[in-house]
């Protein structure tokens, strides 16, 4: 598996699986199949209900903790400095496991800074081996960063062919930030697996258009957590390093940008306000 060196010197697999969205009674036996299909990056967050889940798989897997890589997120709730502490405690409990890998704020809401205040002081203690944020844009971010001891290592942000963020990749490369696509497949949108331009270029190379989308995203150096329930489909998307798309196939694709996200802008106060105000049950 390929990886990226995070700001810290932390290697991270550039190719994941994710659980957004599966139950919590499937999520063990979705991640025991990611797992046996060669996964070792494994994405959660309290927000998703089904930390708990992931941990017994993991567990049941047999797979060396030094092999695995663990990201959880801390939800707008649980934001500050005290809160968040607690949170992370509870994370890891469900999770059964003595430290994470990456904990990202799942929200750019909330107290933001006690948050972050309290991760930095989990990475010095190692509990955590990087920390970084999620759904925040760039002022957000630079702001993050220009007030704190700590880069975030990663920000986990809505990226695909639709959405492309290139610009703001770049503006992260710069300050030490890696790129994390969630949404790769944007849910189906926009026609995503009949488009033309994409089935075009999967047909070229014998591949499905959620490889060939892997591929464009991985030749962008953008770490991307793929979810699925479906076995044979988690075995097809990790299945992405041996081809690589032409140059006149990564343009073709970089024309498909609207520049606009397919979900919801995480700038809107409509969208503040819903976000940032849901309270995770105990």
């Amino acid at each position: 598996m390929r990886t990226v060196t995070l700001n810290n010197g932390v290697e991270m697999p550039i190719l994941g699986f994710g659980v957004y969205q599966i139950p919590p009674e499937e999520t063990e036996r979705a991640v025991s199949d990611a797992l046996a299909a060669g996964y070792r990056s494994l994405d959660t967050a309290a927000a998703y209900g089904n930390e708990e889940a992931v941990g017994r798989a993991i567990r049941r897997s047999g797979i060396p903790r030094g092999e695995l890589f663990v990201t959880t997120k801390l939800w707008s709730s649980d934001a500050g400095e005290d809160r968040a502490a607690r949170a992370f405690d509870t994370s890891l409990r469900k999770l059964g496991l003595d430290h994470l890998d990456l904990y990202l704020i799942h929200q750019p809401y909330g107290d933001v800074y006690g948050s972050w205040r309290a991760m930095e002081r989990l990475h010095r203690e190692g509990l955590v081996r990087a920390i970084g944020v999620s759904n925040f844009y760039p002022d957000r971010l630079v702001d993050l960063i220009d007030h704190n001891e700590i880069t975030p290592a990663v920000n986990q942000i809505e990226t695909h062919p639709f959405f492309q963020r290139t610009q703001y990749q770049e503006l992260m490369r710069g300050r030490g930030v890696q790129i994390e696509s969630w949404g790769p497949f944007a849910e189906g949108r926009n026609q995503f697996f009949t488009h033309p331009v994409l089935k075009e270029i999967a047909a070229a190379h014998g591949r499905s258009v959620a490889q060939v989308v892997l591929r464009w995203l991985v030749q962008r150096d953008v770490v991307v957590i793929p979810k699925s329930v479906r076995a044979e489909r988690m075995a097809e998307n990790l299945d992405v390093f041996g081809f690589q798309l032409t140059a006149d196939q990564m343009a073709a694709v970089a024309a498909l940008d609207t520049g606009s996200s397919l979900f919801f802008d995480h700038r809107d106060p409509a969208v503040t306000a819903r976000l940032g105000t849901v309270t995770l049950e105990a």
